[in-house]
Order: structure tokens, then sequence, then C-alpha cells
């Protein structure tokens, strides 16, 4: 099933249907759970990628570490959940949305660099000792993709609605 199909289907659906028939105020309220979601995940990121960066350095990175990928991750299911009803209230008009085509692929990567840093050795360290330069660089380097990834989701997401 390619993209357009699935999102015609998604509207059509009964879950898109349900979602319609909520009432006038019920998409706004879908939204905003939608931006503090993206909030949530986003602002713990970016705390965490800069930091990775080399900013706040005074801070020990473990400590920082665990409260904002266990916000991160809240705030992406929180994403997501709220996502899936926004888009199937009109899913079809969006498909031919180009901004459409770049968050999904955007999302997916910054997925992937994700769970790339949280398998490298250096993350895995990060808790136990100091970082050697090499290890520094590379978890900077995930931190650069991350902020590249995310924020294109979220320009896109946002440009979808101006399309």
């Amino acid at each position: 099933m390619n993209i357009p199909h699935f999102l015609f289907w998604l509207e059509a659906s009964p879950f898109g249907a349900f979602t319609r028939g909520l009432g006038v105020w019920s998409y706004g309220i879908i939204n905003l759970v939608h931006i503090l979601g993206i909030v949530m995940l986003f602002g713990s990121i970016l705390l965490l990628d800069l930091r990775l960066l080399g900013v706040w350095r005074s801070i020990p990175l473990s400590a920082l570490s665990r409260p904002t990928v266990t916000l991160a991750m809240t705030g992406f299911f929180i994403a997501v959940a709220s996502g899936i009803p926004m888009l199937a209230v009109k899913a079809g008009d969006y498909s031919d949305n180009p901004f459409l085509l770049i968050k999904f692929p955007a999302i997916a990567l910054a997925l992937l660099n994700v769970w790339l840093v949280h398998r490298s050795e250096a993350w895995r360290a990060h808790r136990e000792r100091a970082l050697v330069p090499h290890e520094r660089r590379r978890l900077a380097l995930g931190a650069s993709l991350s902020l590249a990834f995310w924020l294109t989701a979220i320009t896109s997401g946002r440009m979808i609605g101006y399309w």
C-alpha cells in the first residue's frame, strides 16, 4: 500500500470517522496535546544534545541523561498518540503534501540515530566513567544529527498546515 492510498484509507476508516465526530473542539484539544508532546520531546532532547555538544560541562552527563531520555520518550509517545488522530481527520488532504513526506522520514532517521547512540560504547560508558575525547566526539556527532533530524521533523510538521 503506497502512502496516498494509506492516507485515504485512514481518513475513511472507522477511526477517522470517530475522530471527526468527536465535536468542534476535539481537533484543537488533540492538537494542543500534540504540541505538548512535542515540547516534552524536543525540550528534553535539546537539553541533552546541547550537553553532548559541550554546553554545561559542569553538569555530569549521567545526571542529565536519565531524566531527559525518560521525558523525551514520554513526549514522543504523547506526540504519536495525538498525531495519529490529527492525521486521520483529513488524511486524504495530505496525500500530495511534500512536508508530510519530509516529516516521517526525518522522524525515522531521528529514531535510528537514537538507537545507534544508545547502542554505542560511549553511551554505555557515560554512566560509569568520564568519557575519552573520541567518545565525546562520537556522542557530539549523534547530538548534531539528532538536532538536525528533530528540527527537520518539527519544521516540516508545522509546514504541513500551510501547504
